[in-house]
């Protein structure tokens, strides 16, 4: 049975955990009204820009010579998966619940016999690949010490898909992260961008009839790589609301648990205490009785 000392010791670390774990709660809150926003915001951008190029596509006379970037390599064999993770952990089932989604997805690839390449983006979807798909990662990215991440940094990842699809590496791409729907929920979502989705893949709007100038697959040469950042960032700003809101989540579950951890040990130094104070009044009162 641990001593009065032990307990005291213990009650005060559960409670400065508890301190820690109320501050990062209330730090994620905060960043969750901003994150949420983003996410929010971005959402109309990326689902029209998927309509424009529905809408481009159509109009290409001869899909022969439409741009490789929408109809793909014309093979199957090779998937390159994009697996959208933190930086940092504390944030409940976030990350795993990413790596889940990919990891059935891998499986499901590797059983076909098909070709797997992976390119982890945050240091805790490695540190969960690394080690049973440590041989598929050709590319290991990480924003540790952004504070934000830009549409710069996604078109950094964006590049690095189209320099890889132009060197005939990976015949379709899929990108995995996690959307944004509440505090408590956020969906882990798995996206293909390239070849770029079929019309009945993609939630499109009432189809309207354009006029385009210069010719369509002028415009989709110049769009397509532009779009896959522009996916990519979509996910970067679905992660990061859902990231703090997982860890909002999570810290409040923690803070709550260290409140009963604390309650349950205080209730057991107590007793304690009386117990030893008990045993010390009988040795006094057998010792007056003695003489």
């Amino acid at each position: 049975m641990p001593s009065l000392d032990d307990l005291r010791k213990r009650i005060s670390s559960v409670k400065s955990t508890q301190k820690i774990t109320k501050a990062m709660k209330m730090v994620a809150a905060a960043k969750l009204r901003k994150a949420q926003e983003m996410a929010e915001n971005g959402r109309p951008y990326s689902d029209k820009m998927n309509v424009i190029i529905q809408n481009l596509s159509k109009a290409i006379n001869d899909p022969s010579n439409a741009p490789k970037l929408l109809i793909g390599s014309g093979d199957d064999k090779t998937h390159l998966c994009v697996v959208m993770t933190a930086d940092r952990g504390l944030c409940g089932g976030f990350n795993t619940n990413i790596v889940k989604q990919a990891k059935n997805y891998f499986n499901k690839i590797l059983k076909e016999s098909k070709n797997l390449k992976i390119i982890t983006v945050g240091t805790k979807g490695l540190d969960q690949l690394k080690r049973e798909y440590g041989k598929y990662i050709v590319k290991k990215i990480d924003f540790k010490n952004k504070k934000q991440i830009t549409f710069k940094d996604a078109s950094l990842v964006g590049d690095e898909i189209v320099k890889l699809f132009q060197n005939n590496e990976f015949d379709k791409c899929i990108i995995f992260y996690n959307k944004f729907k509440n505090v408590m929920t956020q969906i882990p979502q798995s996206q293909q961008l390239i070849p770029a989705k079929k019309e009945d893949e993609t939630k499109t709007e009432q189809e309207s009839s354009y006029d385009f100038e210069p010719e369509e697959d002028e415009i989709l040469e110049d769009l397509l790589p532009k779009n896959i950042s522009t996916q990519i960032y979509k996910g970067f700003l679905e992660n990061s609301a859902s990231e703090q809101g997982s860890r909002m989540t999570a810290m409040d579950n923690a803070t709550r648990n260290a409140g009963d951890l604390v309650e349950k040990l205080t209730i057991n130094y107590n007793r304690s205490r009386q117990a030893a104070i008990t045993k010390e009044l009988i040795e006094i009162i057998s010792g007056a009785e003695s003489l």
